[in-house]
C-alpha cells in the first residue's frame, strides 16, 4: 500500500463536467466559462479555501486550452526558477505557469511574474488562500482576474461522496455502506480533499470486514486515532485561527495564547496572525475599548518589520491586551444592518437640504437651502434629519453595553431623544 495513489489524487476531475463545486463561475453563462467558451484564458488569482479545487481547475484549464502547464511552489521556488519557465521556448499560445501558495512570494519575486504576465510571455493562474488584495502586489493584481472559491456545502461534498463510491474501483470492492454522514462533513469543515482522505481513513480502518460503514460514531474515533496525521498535514489551519479567535473573543488569554503557540510551531505566517487580531479588534472590541484597533495595528506594521523569532513576543502582547479588553460587536453589527437596509432602499433619494449646490441653478432649485451647519449652534449640534425622508427615525447602530458605548449612549439619547429610541 506504500505506493497506493491517494483517493482525492485518483478522483481528480479531468474535465468541466466532472468538477464539483464552484457553479458561479464555472456553471452556464458564467464569467469563466465563458471566457473559455470563446477561447480565451485570462491570467488569474483563484482565491478560497483548501480542498475545492484550485490546483485540478488549473490542470483542467491547461487541458481545455491545449496550453504547456508548468508548476511551481512559492514556499520554495526563487526567482531563478521562474526565470528558467519564463525563458522556456512555448507553442502558439503562452504557457500556463501556476503558482501555489503565491500569496508566500516576495516582492522582487512578484516582480519577476509582472514582466512576464505584462509582455504575454506566459498565462499566469495564481492559487491562494489568503485575501489577494493584502498579499499580491497593486501591479500585478490589475492583470489578474480574480475568482473567489467557495468552500464546499453539504450538496457539493455528498456530490463528491457519491461520485467517489460510484467511479472508485477499490472502494467498489470494499463494499462501502453509508449509514450517516454529519461527522464526515463536519469534520471535511468544506474541504473536499479532506472529505476524501477522511473518508479513505475510514475504509481503512475497517480491514477485513466484509462491509465497511460510514457512521459518526466510527468516523469520530477513526479521526480520534489519527489525529496526528491530521496535525502535521496541516489540515487544520483554518481550525486553529478559528479556536484561536474564539478564544479571544471570549475573554480567555490562556486558550488564545496555546492556539497562538500552536500556530507559531508549526510554522504559521505570523502576518496571517496579526492580521486576524486586527479584523478582531475592530469586529469584537470595537469602541468598548478604540485603543484596541491602534494595538493591533501597531503589531501588524511591527510584524512586518520584524517577523519571527522575535515577533512572537509582540504577538503574544497583543493577543493577551485583546483577550482581556471589553468586548462589543455593536459597530459589526450596524454595519450589517445598514448594508441591509441599503440594498433594499437604494432607490430613495438624498434629501434635498444634504445636497451639495456647486452652481446657480443647484442653489435656485433648493439644493442645501436648509442645511444647518452643526458647528454655528450650541454644543456642535443641530438636530435635523440625515437619512432619506422615507427613512427618517430608523436606528441601525445600538450601543453595546460597556462603559464606553453607555456613554455613547447617553450622549445619543441627549441629541436624538425625540427621533431614536437609545
Amino acid at each position: 500500500m506504500d505506493n497506493f495513489v491517494p483517493l482525492a489524487e485518483r478522483l481528480r476531475p479531468r474535465t468541466l463536467d466532472d468538477y464539483i463545486g464552484q457553479e458561479h463561475i464555472l456553471g452556464k453563462g458564467k464569467a469563466l466559462r465563458i471566457a473559455l467558451e470563446a477561447g480565451l484564458l485570462p491570467s488569474m488569482i483563484l482565491w478560497g479555501p483548501p480542498g475545492v479545487g484550485k490546483t485540478t481547475l488549473s490542470l483542467m484549464l491547461a487541458e481545455i486550452t491545449k496550453r504547456q502547464f508548468h508548476s511551481l511552489s512559492a514556499i520554495n521556488a526563487g526567482v531563478k526558477d521562474l526565470r528558467e519557465i519564463i525563458n522556456k521556448p512555448s507553442g502558439l499560445f503562452p504557457p500556463i505557469l501556476f503558482i501555489d501558495e503565491i500569496h508566500r512570494f516576495n516582492k522582487s519575486q512578484q516582480d519577476a511574474l509582472l514582466g512576464a504576465v505584462e509582455k504575454g510571455k506566459v498565462t499566469l493562474i495564481g492559487a491562494t488562500t489568503e485575501n489577494p488584495s493584502f498579499e499580491v502586489n497593486s501591479a500585478l493584481l490589475s492583470r489578474c482576474q480574480v475568482y473567489i472559491l467557495e468552500a464546499f456545502g453539504e450538496k457539493e461534498l455528498m456530490a463528491l461522496l457519491k461520485r467517489a463510491l460510484e467511479k472508485d474501483e477499490w472502494l467498489h470492492s470494499k463494499n462501502v455502506k453509508i449509514i450517516s454522514t454529519d461527522s464526515l462533513f463536519r469534520i471535511s469543515g468544506g474541504d473536499g480533499r479532506k472529505l476524501l482522505n477522511l473518508l479513505e481513513l475510514v475504509v481503512n480502518a475497517q480491514v477485513g470486514q466484509t462491509e465497511v460503514v460510514i457512521e459518526n460514531e466510527l468516523v469520530e474515533q477513526v479521526v480520534q486515532k489519527n489525529l496526528a496525521r491530521y496535525d502535521k498535514s496541516g489540515e487544520q489551519h483554518y481550525d486553529i485561527i478559528s479556536a484561536f479567535i474564539k478564544s479571544l473573543r471570549g475573554s480567555d488569554p490562556n486558550a488564545a495564547l496555546y492556539w497562538m503557540a500552536r500556530m507559531i510551531v508549526a510554522g504559521e505566517d505570523p502576518k496571517f496572525i496579526a492580521r486576524r487580531m486586527l479584523i478582531m479588534a475592530s469586529e469584537d472590541i470595537g469602541l468598548a475599548n478604540p485603543t484596541a484597533m491602534m494595538v493591533a495595528n501597531s503589531c501588524m506594521d511591527a510584524i512586518i518589520k520584524i517577523g519571527y523569532p522575535e515577533g512572537r513576543i509582540i504577538l503574544s502582547q497583543t493577543a493577551v491586551y485583546l483577550a482581556t479588553s471589553p468586548k462589543s460587536n455593536a459597530s459589526y453589527l450596524a454595519i450589517d444592518n445598514a448594508i441591509v437596509l441599503a440594498e433594499q432602499t437604494a432607490h430613495l433619494p438624498v434629501p434635498v437640504d444634504l445636497r451639495n449646490a456647486p452652481t446657480k441653478l443647484m442653489k435656485e432649485i433648493g439644493y442645501g437651502k436648509n442645511y444647518k451647519y452643526s458647528h454655528e449652534y450650541a454644543g456642535n449640534f443641530a438636530q435635523q434629519n440625515f437619512l432619506p425622508d422615507e427613512l427618517k427615525g430608523k436606528k441601525i447602530y445600538e450601543p453595546g453595553n460597556n462603559a464606553r458605548e453607555n456613554e455613547i449612549r447617553r450622549s445619543l439619547q441627549t441629541w436624538w431623544k425625540e427621533w431614536y429610541e437609545y
